[in-house]
């Protein structure tokens, strides 16, 4: 756990008499991330000198993608006068000789994400094969089954309003129309009904099409699209 490394490396640099400057931690995020928070505030008080040492439980914590490990480990650090030490792996960017180990360990952390990713995939698919739902939420019109989180089962609220825009749409009622009919009747959209009325934590990239709290167009659309 992350409250585990934190007290292995306080451990370790209180044996050492290391004094510490900063605990940098980015919980639920991958080591594959560059846009870690912690990790980009670590990468520039490196750069200010803030600290001369950075003590990560594993080279795989600081990070897994080896350009960044060359990039940052075995050469800014390098010219900043920052020693990269990790304490179950045994990197020591002060110890002549450790770069090819360490340089060996990021290729295999990095081949560790490559066939985890692959294997995710081949499960994923596996199950959509099987015809399993395996999506974080379910379409606007269902509800994952509280037996069963890859079935689906139908919302029978929302499920009446997919079924009206379906026959408005083939009643000749243009995309927009039927938002603005929705909009008026103040129907809940699918991303305020997942929020508000369902009370998932529901998020969306506001960038992404149907995305707004209200009905449009594109977000009908998406509805009469929408194989499954």
């Amino acid at each position: 756990s992350i409250q585990n490394q934190k007290n292995m490396l306080t451990m370790f640099c209180l044996e050492k008499g290391w004094d510490i400057y900063k605990i940098y931690c980015d919980d639920d995020f991958s080591g594959a991330d560059e846009d870690r928070p912690d990790y980009n505030l670590l990468l520039k008080d490196a750069e200010k000198r803030c600290f001369d040492i950075v003590l990560c439980k594993t080279q795989s914590r600081f990070t897994r993608d080896l350009a960044h490990l060359e990039r940052y480990v075995h050469t800014y650090f390098q010219e900043w006068g920052i020693r990269f030490v990790g304490v179950v792996d045994n990197a020591d960017t002060d110890i002549k000789g450790n770069k090819k180990s360490r340089q060996i360990n990021g290729l295999v952390n990095e081949w560790y994400l490559e066939d985890l990713s692959e294997n995710v995939k081949a499960v994923l698919l596996s199950k959509k094969k099987l015809g399993k739902f395996v999506g974080a939420f379910a379409p606007y019109g269902y509800q994952r089954d509280p037996n069963d989180k890859n079935h689906l089962i139908v919302d029978l609220d929302a499920a009446e309003v997919v079924k009206r825009i379906y026959k408005m749409y083939l009643e000749g009622d243009s995309l927009r129309r039927i938002a603005k009919i929705l909009n008026d009747e103040f129907i809940p959209c699918p991303v305020k009904y997942k929020q508000d009325i369902q009370g998932t934590n529901f998020k969306i990239d506001s960038n992404r099409v149907g995305s707004k709290r209200i009905w449009t167009d594109s977000s009908i659309h998406m509805i009469l699209s929408n194989q499954m």
